[in-house]
């Protein structure tokens, strides 16, 4: 009798046991009756009918990164180039990835793989190295598309490599480089087109001004011929005056003038170099004195 109850008492301890399953923070549990999927245990202390129940599947809740091996792929213009990448996926629905699809993770491996094939085999070479983007979103809507039904919500999908060969990659060097000098080639120009451009400009500013330097002393010049002649004017009038007068020294000034501005011209002359003329002294003399006297009446008739 002892012994009944003591081998009850386990028993009832083991069906405890088997019947209270703790499910761990990122992971959910299929439960299974008889081989079919009944619900599905969620992280912390849950309770299943031991014997009859048993756990199906325990499936990771958290997201996910599988790596996607290299392969090779041909463009639309007919280029040999590797591509590798990387997925994120999230398990969304326990049972439809417990028992939709077998093998899970491989599934979704040969689907974006499939995929990279036929996103990048549609584009150019200048496209898939230009527009990577683009390629991560196309791929990005096709594989999380088919892959609803299995309960994954695939987050992100990117490209992480594309090679091309090796002789087209020194192909593309040499157009870079090629390129490059191209642009440095038209820079220069540029360069010196602008510098022309601003030298010309400062040539012309620079004639404007000196021919405006030129205008404003060509107004002054005249400016002082015109009142050099209206000065000679007025002395030539006040001799004429003078001499109407019947004043003889008047005389002997507009002669005295003359006589002096000849003899000034002559020795300033590049040809003359030594002149001997006969020169009546007294003459001069009288006709500075005829200048004195001109002064001292000039000075008298103002007092």
């Amino acid at each position: 009798m002892d012994n009944f109850v003591l081998a009850l008492l386990i028993f009832a301890v083991l069906v405890v046991f088997m019947s209270v399953k703790s499910v761990p923070q990122g992971m959910e549990y299929t439960v299974e009756r008889f081989g079919k999927y009944i619900n599905t245990l969620t992280p912390g202390l849950n309770i299943i009918v031991p014997i009859i129940d048993r756990i199906g599947n325990k499936m990771i809740m958290m997201e996910q990164v599988m790596d996607v091996p290299s392969q090779e792929v041909i463009t639309k213009d007919n280029a040999m180039v590797t591509v590798d990448g990387v997925v994120f996926y999230q398990v969304m629905d326990a049972a439809k990835a417990a028992y939709e699809v077998r093998q899970l993770d491989w599934a979704i491996l040969n689907l974006v793989m499939t995929n990279i094939r036929t996103v990048m085999g549609s584009m150019d070479l200048d496209e898939l190295l230009s527009r990577r983007d683009d390629i991560n979103a196309k791929l990005l809507s096709v594989v999380d598309d088919a892959t609803t039904p299995w309960g994954i919500k695939v987050t992100r999908i990117e490209i992480k490599d594309i090679a091309p060969p090796k002789d087209l990659v020194e192909a593309m060097g040499r157009q870079m480089k090629a390129e490059r000098l191209k642009r440095a080639s038209i820079l220069e120009a540029e360069g010196l087109r602008q510098s022309e451009i601003l030298r010309a400009e400062g040539a012309q500013q620079a004639a404007i001004l000196e021919a405006e330097g030129r205008k404003e002393a060509s107004y002054r010049d005249a400016d002082a011929r015109e009142r050099l002649a209206q000065a000679e004017a007025r002395a030539t009038l006040m001799v004429s005056e003078a001499i109407g007068k019947g004043d003889v020294q008047a005389i002997n000034y507009f002669v005295a003038q003359k006589y002096i501005e000849a003899l000034k011209d002559i020795g300033a002359s590049n040809n003359s170099k030594l002149v001997f003329m006969p020169l009546d002294s007294s003459s001069v003399i009288g006709a500075l004195g005829g200048i004195g006297e001109l002064a001292k009446e000039a000075l008298s008739k103002k007092s």
